[in-house]
């Protein structure tokens, strides 16, 4: 089930929210737990065991680590066969096909791997257990002895799919009281009906362009045609996923919760080194907490410093994807990220904010071409088509076509991915009073409005991240 869907806009949340606020508090954690499984059950009714199972065994793990803490050896044992377990599962699910196609062309052999589709939100939900297991070891959060609010915490509906991955000491005073308010219930819904539109209104129809540029051949595709193509992706993805990042805090702080901001405006970054800082910031910060911060971080030398920044890009990468164009991509990103840190952040300092920008967006958008492609050699393909090496001219009828019908919507999506939306409703609330009391309400009834409509009729209505 996804949040961009009618089925669940009309009567899944509003049965949910009927049923959680009828309900005493003490069974709230029980209830949001029953309708998570629910939920994750309605598209994973057979891997919902692997779920159970995963934090299941973790919420034990936690008990026992905490049990034999002043015996190290054997809490050791546990927090690394808990580590080794929740990795296991998730290596054999994500990356078992990936590593025996490997082996297969490096030893010319013929092993098979078992073709099973990946688990919806396996990424997302082994991390939280792992990052919890980990925390309980190093004594950073107290052990939870209540297994329906550990279940709660790992399963929560509103982040398990697709993030933010919420750390468990982030919440775990929340899992015990939250204060549940008609205004936070307002910004909750409010936050919730941005990230529908965001994802619904923009970047399901900017994705349409994107579409249909990959399914051009591309011997076929002029140097306007490919940049507007990855344009447009880079565009949608960030609607898509920062929009459903909005739509899950909303629906947290509907229920109570306060989940980190996930994206903070990325395409408006001076630098790599920024744009990683306002791009799936739970992300970011989950490597750099269990990753590079134990790995030494930058308190070793420079040397150990550039090791450890290969290591979490590497990481990065491959935690998007069991493909070499994901690894690719991380260790692209890794190298800008490693560079900046050496010189290149001194010299863009210098330099005006215009040159900033535009060399952080070429390095973005060339990046997404990495992402996005299925093979390595169809990158390197569209990107030197790109820059006028191959291809079908610079500009062909069908390039000004796509050009001239989405001019407007491009625009609007480049509005949009800035501050100043933000800050025009904040003006609106504060200085028009009345009439920004008036105004603003209404404009989010009409993105709900807008968005109903569009999925009424929608043929079109893909979620990028939902394959992580």
């Amino acid at each position: 089930m996804v949040f961009s869907s009618l089925i669940f806009l009309f009567l899944f949340l509003p049965v949910t929210v009927l049923i959680y606020y009828v309900s005493p508090m003490k069974f709230r954690n029980a209830i949001l737990l029953v309708v998570s499984l629910i939920f994750y059950a309605w598209g994973e009714p057979l891997y919902i065991f692997i779920m159970i199972f995963s934090t299941v065994f973790d919420y034990i793990n936690g008990l026992l680590i905490d049990k034999y803490r002043h015996r190290k050896l054997i809490a050791r044992s546990i927090f690394i066969g808990s580590m080794a377990s929740s990795l296991g599962i998730l290596g054999f699910f994500k990356y078992a096909g990936f590593v025996v196609d490997n082996i297969n062309q490096l030893f010319h052999l013929h092993l098979q791997a078992a073709d099973l589709p990946l688990p919806v939100g396996i990424s997302f939900y082994t991390f939280q257990t792992m990052s919890y297991v980990v925390d309980v070891y190093l004594d950073k959060v107290p052990v939870q002895k209540n297994v329906i609010s550990f279940g709660a915490y790992v399963t929560m509906f509103p982040q398990l799919v697709a993030g933010p991955i919420v750390k468990y000491g982030d919440i775990a005073g929340q899992l015990v009281s939250r204060k549940v308010t008609l205004v936070r219930f307002g910004e909750g819904a409010e936050l919730f009906i941005r990230g529908l539109a965001k994802k619904v209104l923009l970047a399901n129809n900017i994705g349409l362009l994107w579409t249909s540029v990959k399914a051009t051949s591309i011997e076929e595709l002029s140097v306007l045609s490919a940049w507007l193509g990855i344009i447009a992706f880079t565009l949608q993805i960030y609607f898509d996923f920062s929009g459903y990042s909005d739509m899950a805090r909303g629906l947290g702080k509907m229920f109570g919760f306060d989940f980190m901001e996930n994206f903070r405006y990325p395409y408006i970054s001076k630098s790599v080194t920024e744009f990683w800082r306002r791009w799936h910031i739970s992300l970011g910060t989950w490597f750099r907490e269990y990753v590079y911060i134990p790995l030494g971080g930058n308190r070793s030398g420079l040397m150990k410093q550039l090791r450890n920044l290969l290591v979490v890009w590497f990481l990065t990468g491959l935690w998007h994807g069991a493909s070499w164009n994901f690894i690719v991509w991380g260790l692209y990103f890794g190298f800008f990220v490693m560079i900046e840190k050496l010189l290149l952040l001194r010299w863009l300092e210098r330099r005006s904010a215009f040159v900033s920008h535009v060399y952080t967006l070429l390095v973005v958008i060339i990046g997404w071409i990495l992402f996005e492609m299925d093979h390595l050699a169809s990158a390197w393909r569209f990107i030197g088509v790109m820059f006028g090496f191959g291809g079908h001219g610079f500009a062909d009828r069908q390039a000004l076509y796509d050009l001239s019908t989405n001019v407007v919507l491009l625009v609007l999506l480049v509005f949009c991915a800035t501050p100043l939306p933000g800050k025009i409703l904040t003006f609106m609330k504060e200085k028009w009073r009345i009439a920004g009391i008036i105004i603003v309400p209404v404009l989010y009834f009409l993105f709900m409005v807008l968005s109903t409509a569009y999925l009424v009729n929608a043929t079109y209505n893909p979620f990028l991240y939902f394959r992580f």
